[in-house]
């Protein structure tokens, strides 16, 4: 019985990495950082872009999955190229990524979310 403790003393002492964020929550918050800088109104951007102001807060959020044809809006009404946007979305996920998860291990992680397989 002296053998068994109330937790696991290498487990306590290695704190778990941060999850990768989902590619809609690195989006929104490249969006949001977008609008913020250029000093624009979310009003105005949906509007621009075609869309209720509600959906554009949900997807800076990362409440909604938008399709591309809703990044590609949202993008022209900040006047960013698409290319440009997504580029700096995955220079987002890569930099936290590298923070949060040990180099050797990055390979060997587990998903932490759904994953789809092809045949």
């Amino acid at each position: 019985m002296a053998d068994i403790l109330p937790f696991d003393r290498h487990r306590a002492s290695a704190p778990e990495p941060e999850p990768e964020p989902l590619w809609r929550e690195a989006l929104g918050r490249k969006l949001r950082a977008i609008r913020d800088e250029q000093g624009g109104r979310l009003v105005d951007v949906a509007e621009r872009a075609g869309i209720s102001p509600q959906y554009l807060s949900e997807i800076e959020r990362g409440r909604k999955e938008p399709s591309s044809e809703m990044i590609s809006a949202v993008a022209g009404a900040l006047g960013v190229g698409l290319a440009d946007l997504l580029v700096g979305v995955a220079g987002d996920v890569r930099r936290h990524t590298s923070t949060s998860v040990a180099p050797l291990a990055m390979g060997r992680r587990r998903p932490t979310g759904p994953v789809l397989m092809a045949a």
